[in-house]
Parts: structure tokens; C-alpha cells; sequence
């Protein structure tokens, strides 16, 4: 974390160089200051590499993050009075000599901190060499007869062509296990001449792992041990060659470069060779197969069941120990290995007395610090990801456990925070996208939900990874939460500044936290999330407190409670990010003062129609999102010939704020959202014609807010030139008549478009050949549609198409059937329509094509087809050995053995 706080303040002070805004007098200060930072960062970006874990090491790097803290307090709260001198005298410069001297004599601190740090590297060499770090095979407990039969299905079907089949999940799901029980099964052996397992880790060296296919083909290598890999290969390939099928099992994949290194020994003989292999990593099993096997958790039963198995082997759980059993098998999340370990603390203790205690503190018993802890397993993963993901992932642990965090939010959060560092090909949202979806694709963080463009919309961390971030977080001093333990009835007070930054807090513990009339300035984040909807309702003297006690304070998240504006509040001018509810009418425009507003989120419960924003948001130089729940009237900006606008989202915000002076303003928003009365908005005179302005959107919604109203509305002829930059489309209530859709499938860049609540009205459609090019997702919801015409030529490129509450249409196009990128159909309330989704999946399906269908109500469905489709083992290995595979054997020396 120290390298996190050095680069944060590095930054700051960068922009206050760069924006010229500090005072006269202490301008070359500020720049001395700057230049040892520097110097601090690159020494600690470098020490990095090392990892090292000696004590001397840790107290250097929490004696840095102190003084980095104090420094950044004093810089912060200079800029506070600095800027309410500005505003008092506009005409004035404001030059305190005293803080000239405590600049002077923290840029002092800071050299000699970096001096000693030089100094103890040089004198202490061997506290900075490479710690090693523990391989630990992967250990795991999923072993239902459902998963084996799946995979071993796959290993025994299929072509006969060399195919991967990778086993992914995230840590301690049991995919070693899975793997193990299918390579020591024994019918197995009649389909695979030779079966081999390798252990390949993440510090692989590719000559080790070609040596020990060789041991699982001949008794003997010694001769082999000097040779180097590509003479490994070649004789690899030859043995393979000599034999019949070959399987290789290859534990733990960190990298997708060895799956290829191992199918290059594999010889091209036609006898259906397979590789199966382990991966916590999605994007390494992708890249070995698009299909992998996906392990999942484990229901409630199974946790049960396999506690039941690892506490009383054969035996039964007594009566009296059910409940708790079952209690205790539930707050392992599914997870095999945590099942494992807790039942390791309970076998030999048939009491419930023992059983109760370990209920009360599950967490502590999987999460302990000692070797059998499953946090073990996460921090494998988590010590190989880049310097800048770890604080990114660990950070993901202020939201509750069991969140569902929207990925936007999230996105902006580490922004404001600091966390992602400026690129020069790539904005900010954009790096901590890559991010977001990297730790996705490594089974730490769990997709929820996707968008309609395939990207992330919800994700949460599994309770496991949730507890090892607030751990790790803990020690590294990212972050406390403050909580209220069950046994505890005073509420924790706040650790010592140099290490709590942020604050995350219970809602239910909030009114009693801030009884104590707490001052924290050191404080620079506070965080108050609730999965419930109701919000939080405090006095305003409370409220007010909340912007007494973190007068410093960057980001601010109490969306959970009824907020209110103060004059303290307004003070607070260092605020990034701003997510808060309340009964707001306005937003005032001393807002306009935050001059290091990025996000601004704001949820109103009034029951006016239009939020009013009299903030100068133009003058917000730093502003890149606004969001509100309902419509906002947006200022008109004193001029357009200034800087642009840095705003990137405006959503949601009403027709009539979309002037042409506005947008040109705006001119760099990439997602807009408008919605109320659209009549005039659509008008060729109206502010639709304005949006040819944006040339860098990408995301457009237009909700046509006209309660009890029909009338019908036309689109511009030329709307297909006004927004030419368009990804993704979505309109709703707009009562355009179908013959008009075919503007939209002149927009060239389209992926995705939405068409909900009778965006489209008329009995027919019929779109034009040539449309649609770059459609890949359609959504239409509530429509009066009757009969719909389309095929390859209308929708080239489709890949997923909604269908919701269309009860009149007939059918599905059955043309569709012949777009070879269609792989889902989801029907909701569209009955007469299931039929011809049916023959639509059976056509792809008969020419060798997979398609999803999901319908609902869902049919009833064929209890003995239901059956048919679980596969038993012997079921699987005896029809397809016996009745499909008897040449094999008759070819190999398997049948001599079995003869004799």
C-alpha cells in the first residue's frame, strides 16, 4: 500500500503544478516536494520486484505510508483555507508563512525518510532478495458422480482429433480432486492406452514437465535427465506413437503457453488424444477451449452431505447435530475445501455444546491464521497478480459481505481512490474495466450479471474472498470496517491515522458511531452500503456531524441514508466522489466549489418531476459523471468557446437541457440518457437535432416520459447521421411505427438495441435487407407485434435476441435459424411464439450449431427425458468401449492383458 499513498500524492501534486493552482510563495516548495516523491516512487516501484517480507522491510514501509499521510494531511487542509480566502477575497493572494515553513520542513522529512531508505538497501542487500513462494497443489472436495460423468463424457466422445478439456474454478471448488478421481478411475483405462499426471504450478519449467510425461510413458528415464525439451518432445512424440489413445492430466495452469508446449508432443494419428487439465484462470481455460468445464458450489444439501461424509465417514450425522450441521455446512458458501476444514475441527467432538461454538464462529475456524486456513489457497492467486490489481482487489472488500457491487460504481471508485494510474492509449474507466474483468477471469472476483454488450454489470466477492480482502486489507492499511462484534456491545472506535484512511461502516451501528462526536480528520473516505432499500433516517445534527468529523474527506458513499446539505458540507472541497439520497429538489450551486468532483451520484425521493441543477457543472473541470434518478434541468454554460467539458455520462437528464450550447459543451460524453415529454424533443427543430454535436457517444437511451398519453411519434429522417457513433440504442415508450425501424439499421455501428414498452407499434414487421450489419443484440419488450419477417439478410450477425411479454406475435422468423452467430433465445410471456423457437434450436442444433432457449412460465417438462440426460459413468465407458471402440482394443496389447 505504501507505493499506493506515494503515487496518489504524487498525482495530487502533479495537478496542482500542471493547474496552477497553488499560492504565490510557496510555488517552489511544492516543487522541491514533488521532485522527492519522485525519487520515492521510483525507489519503492522498484523494490517492488522484490516482495520482500523481512521486519525491517514492513517497518520501512509503514514509516514511508506515516509520512506520506502526514504530508498529504498538511498539503490538504493548506488548500482548504487557501481556497475560503479565495472566495472571501477575490482580488487577494493568500500567503501564510507558516505554512511556507511546515512545506519546507516535510519536504525535508521526505529526503531523509528517502535517504534512509537508499541507505538500508544498501547495507541490508539480502532483505531484499525474492521470497520464495509456497506451491501448493489445489485441494478441494467436489466429488458428486454427476461432475466425473461430465467430464468423463467429454474425454470419451468427440472427435478424434487432439481435444483440451479444462476444469475452472475458483480456489478450493475441488478441481484437483475432480481430476484425480478421473484419472484413477479404473475403467478408464480401457478407453486411454496411457494415462499420465503432471503437477505443473506456477514457476513451471517446461524440460520438468516433459520429463514427467516421459515417466508416465516408460519404467525408466534415466537417460533422459540431460536431455534438453525439444529432445524431450521428440521422444514423447515417438513413445505416443507407438501406443494407442493417450490422456494427460495437467494440475494447476497458471499460464495457457504450457497447454500448447504439451499438445505439440501429441502426434497426428487420428486416435482422439485428449488433454485434461485444472485451471483457477478463465481466460486460460478460454484459450484451451471455449467450452470448459465450469465448476459451480455446492448446494445446501451436498454441503451437508460432504460435512456429514468427512465427520462420520460412513455413518450418519446424530439427530440432535443436524440443524447445526446443517447450519454450519451453509455459512461455507458452497466451497468443498472450507467444508473440508471445518470438518476437520469437528471430527471427534460428537457433542453439540462443541458444534454450537464452532456455528457461532465459522469464520474463524476456516479463516485462521495457521497452515490449514483456506485463505492459504486465495493468497496463491492473489500474490500473482500485478502490483496496481492488488490493491484494486482488495479494495472490493469495503461492500458488505454478499453485495452485489454494480461495476460502474465500482469502476468509479477506483478512480477516485486513486487506484488506476493514467494511461496514455487508454482512459481511466477503461484500465479499471481491463481490471475489473482480469480478476473475473481469475475466479477472484464472481460475475453476477452480465450487460447486453457482454460486458460486467454486478459482481460480488464469494465470502471467502471477501474475508482474505478485509484481512489483507486490514494489514495493509487500505481500509478499516467498522462493526459491532455479537458478543460486543460497545461500538469500535476508529484506529490511529496513520492507519485508517477509510472508513467503511454497518448502517445498523451509524446513529451510535456518530454519537461519540467523533473529529478524523486523517479521514479521506467513508462508506455506508446496505443491500436493503430503505434508507436510514438521522437527525440533522447527525447528519451534519458526518461533515464536521471528515473535513478532508474524497469520497463519500451514504446512498443507505436520508442525506442533507450544510454549510460545513460545503466546505468540503476535496471531494472525488459523492453518492448520496434524500429529498432533493436542487442541487444548490455551492457544488460548484468542489473543484475535484468527479462522480456525483444523487437520488431524490421528492416527488418532483425535475431535479434543478443551479451548480456551475460546467466550471467543474474535473466532473465526469453525473447520475440521478430522475431528470435534471441542466445550466446553460456562461461559454462555449472555454475548455470542454470532461463529462463522460449524463444520465438521467430532461429534453429540453439538450441545447446545442449544452451538448457542445459536452461535447465528450459517451453515454446519455434522457427522458420526459419527447414530442418536441423529436422534432427535425427540436434537441434532437443537437446530439450530432457528440461524437464520441456510444450509449443513448430515450424514454419518452408521457403518462396516459398514445399519441405516436415519428424519428428524424436523418437520425441514422445525428447519432452515427451509437453502440447501444434504447428506446422506450417512444410508439414509433415499425415501417420507421429501418432508420435504425442504417446506424453503422449499432451492437445493441432495446426496444421496450412499445418503443414500436403496428401488427407487422418487415426490415430491410442490408440493415442491422453490426447487430449483435436485440431486446424487444411489450409490443403489439403480430408477424415478424427477418433472416441472415436482416440480422447478419446476431447473437442474442429477447423476446418479453409478446403475446401476439406468431412466431419467430424461422429465417433466423440460418445466422450462424445466434447462440441464445430468451422468451418471456411470448407463448404463441415458443413453437417456432423450438424448430429454430433444432435446426442449429441438426447442423452441428448449440443455441440456448429459455422460456418463460417454463413448459412442463418429460421426467424420463429429464432422466436420459444424466449420464452414469458405467453407462458413459461400457456402450461407448464395447460397442464403439472394440477395434481399439483389438490393436493394442490391452487386450492380451485382459485375456490373460
Amino acid at each position: 500500500m505504501a507505493d499506493a499513498v506515494v503515487t496518489f500524492l504524487l498525482e495530487n501534486l502533479l495537478q496542482l503544478v500542471n493547474e496552477n493552482v497553488l499560492i504565490k510563495g510557496v510555488d517552489d516548495d511544492f516543487k522541491h516536494l514533488l521532485e522527492e516523491v519522485k525519487r520515492l516512487k521510483a525507489f519503492l516501484d522498484d523494490a517492488a520486484k522484490y516482495q520482500s517480507e523481512s521486519n525491517q522491510w514492513k517497518h520501512l514501509v509503514e514509516e514511508i505510508q506515516r509520512t506520506v499521510n502526514r504530508t498529504e494531511d498538511i498539503i490538504d487542509k493548506f488548500l482548504v483555507q487557501a481556497k475560503l480566502h479565495k472566495e472571501k477575497n477575490k482580488l487577494g493572494r493568500f500567503f501564510d508563512v507558516s505554512h511556507l515553513a511546515t512545506v519546507r520542513k516535510l519536504a525535508a522529512e521526505i529526503k531523509d525518510i528517502h535517504d534512509k531508505v537508499r541507505e538500508l538497501r544498501q547495507n541490508n542487500q539480502q532483505a531484499f532478495l525474492p521470497t520464495p513462494t509456497l506451491q501448493m497443489p489445489t485441494r478441494g472436495a467436489h466429488d458428486t458422480t454427476q461432475e466425473v460423468s461430465q467430464v468423463i463424457k467429454r474425454l470419451v466422445e468427440g472427435s478424434e482429433d487432439l481435444d483440451v478439456v479444462p476444469i475452472v474454478g475458483m480456489p478450493g471448488l475441488g478441481k484437483t480432486t475432480l481430476a484425480r478421481k478421473i484419472y484413477n478411475y479404473t475403467q478408464l483405462s480401457f478407453e486411454f492406452f496411457s494415462i499420465i499426471w503432471v503437477y505443473v504450478g506456477q514457476n513451471y519449467k517446461l524440460r520438468e514437465v516433459y520429463l514427467n510425461v516421459l515417466k508416465g510413458l516408460k519404467k525408466r528415464v534415466d537417460g533422459y535427465q540431460i536431455m534438453g525439451a525439444d529432445g524431450l518432445a521428440w521422444e514423447i512424440r515417438g513413445n505416443i506413437a507407438k501406443g494407442g489413445k493417450c490422456l494427460i492430466v495437467l494440475d494447476d495452469i497458471w499460464e495457457p503457453q504450457v497447454v500448447e508446449d504439451v499438445k505439440k508432443v501429441f502426434p497426428k494419428n487420428n486416435k482422439g488424444h485428449r488433454i485434461l487439465m485444472t485451471t483457477r484462470q478463465q481466460n486460460v481455460a478460454l484459450f484451451a477451449n471455449t467450452d470448459p468445464h465450469q465448476l459451480k458450489f455446492l448446494e445446501e444439501e451436498e454441503s451437508f452431505e460432504l460435512l456429514e461424509r468427512r465427520v462420520f465417514g460412513k455413518g450418519n450425522c446424530p439427530a440432535e447435530l443436524e440443524e447445526v450441521g446443517k447450519i454450519i455446512a451453509g455459512k461455507c458458501s458452497g466451497v468443498p475445501l472450507a467444508i473440508v476444514v471445518i470438518a476437520g475441527g469437528l471430527r471427534g467432538h460428537p457433542n453439540q455444546i462443541d458444534w454450537l461454538r464452532v456455528e457461532r464462529d465459522v469464520v474463524l475456524h476456516l479463516y485462521g491464521d495457521n497452515h490449514e486456513s483456506c485463505l492459504k489457497l486465495v493468497e496463491l492467486s492473489y500474490n500473482c497478480l500485478p502490483k496496481e490489481m492488488k490493491t484494486c482487489f482488495l479494495y472490493c472488500g469495503v461492500f458488505p459481505r454478499g453485495f452485489d457491487i454494480l461495476s460502474w460504481k465500482l469502476i468509479r471508485l477506483w478512480i477516485a481512490e486513486g487506484l488506476i494510474k493514467p494511461q496514455q492509449t487508454y482512459t481511466l474507466e477503461e484500465t479499471a474495466e481491463f481490471y475489473l474483468n482480469d480478476l473475473v477471469n481469475r475466479n477472484l472476483v464472481i460475475l453476477t450479471q452480465k450487460r447486453s454488450n457482454g460486458q460486467l454489470k454486478t459482481c460480488r466477492l464469494h465470502d471467502m474472498l471477501h474475508q482474505f480482502c478485509r484481512m489483507e486489507a486490514s494489514k495493509k492499511w487500505l481500509f478499516q470496517e467498522i462493526c459491532r462484534a455479537p458478543d460486543q456491545a460497545a461500538i469500535p472506535s476508529i484506529q490511529d491515522s496513520d492507519s485508517c484512511r477509510r472508513l467503511c461502516i454497518q448502517p445498523s451501528i451509524l446513529d451510535d458511531f456518530l454519537h461519540n462526536k467523533l473529529f478524523a480528520e486523517h479521514v479521506r473516505s467513508f462508506y455506508c452500503f446496505s443491500s436493503k432499500r430503505e434508507q436510514i433516517k438521522l437527525t440533522r445534527d447527525k447528519i451534519e456531524l458526518i461533515h464536521k468529523a471528515f473535513p478532508l474527506i474524497r469520497v463519500l458513499d451514504v446512498e443507505s441514508l436520508k442525506f442533507l446539505f450544510s454549510k460545513d458540507f460545503n466546505q468540503l472541497f476535496h471531494l472525488r466522489y459523492v453518492a448520496i439520497s434524500g429529498d432533493f429538489k436542487s442541487l444548490p450551486p455551492t457544488f460548484g466549489g468542489f473543484w475535484n468532483l468527479q462522480t456525483l451520484i444523487i437520488n431524490t425521493s421528492t416527488f418532483e418531476p425535475i431535479l434543478d441543477i443551479k451548480a456551475d457543472i460546467w466550471n467543474m473541470l474535473q466532473l465526469r459523471h453525473l447520475h440521478s434518478n430522475i431528470p435534471a434541468k441542466l445550466p446553460s454554460p456562461a461559454s462555449t468557446t472555454s475548455k470542454p467539458s470532461c463529462l463522460q455520462t449524463l444520465s438521467t437528464v430532461s429534453p429540453e437541457s439538450c441545447k446545442k450550447e449544452v451538448l457542445l459543451k459536452a461535447c465528450n460524453l459517451r453515454k446519455l440518457s434522457i427522458q420526459g415529454p419527447m414530442e418536441g424533443f423529436l422534432d427535425t427543430k427540436g434537441g434532437i437535432s443537437n446530439l450530432q454535436e457528440l461524437t464520441s457517444l456510444e450509449n443513448l437511451k430515450l424514454l419518452n416520459d408521457v403518462p396516459y398519453v398514445f399519441k405516436a411519434l415519428c424519428l428524424p429522417p436523418a437520425f441514422f447521421r445525428l447519432v452515427s457513433t451509437v453502440k447501444k440504442l434504447t428506446l422506450t415508450n417512444t410508439r414509433f411505427s415499425w415501417s420507421e425501424a429501418d432508420k435504425l439499421g442504417m446506424l453503422e455501428t449499432l451492437e445493441v438495441l432495446k426496444l421496450k414498452e412499445f418503443a414500436f407499434t403496428g401488427e407487422s414487421w418487415k426490415p430491410r435487407i442490408g440493415g442491422f450489419s453490426q447487430l449483435q443484440f436485440l431486446w424487444i419488450e411489450w409490443a403489439d407485434l403480430e408477424t415478424w419477417e427477418a433472416s441472415i439478410l436482416n440480422f447478419p450477425i446476431l447473437r442474442h435476441l429477447v423476446l418479453i411479454h409478446c403475446d401476439k406475435l406468431d412466431s419467430v422468423p424461422l429465417g433466423l435459424a440460418d445466422i450462424h452467430s445466434l447462440q441464445e433465445m430468451r422468451l418471456e410471456n411470448t407463448s404463441r411464439a415458443v413453437r417456432s423457437a423450438k424448430v429454430i434450436r433444432e435446426r442449429k442444433t441438426s447442423r452441428g450449431m448449440k443455441v440456448k432457449l429459455s422460456i418463460f412460465p417454463p413448459e412442463s417438462t418429460d421426467s424420463n427425458a429429464t432422466q436420459g440426460e444424466n449420464w452414469d459413468i458405467e453407462l458413459v465407458l461400457g456402450s461407448w468401449i464395447w460397442c464403439h471402440h472394440i477395434s481399439f482394443f483389438m490393436q493394442s496389447s490391452h487386450l492380451i492383458w485382459l485375456f490373460q
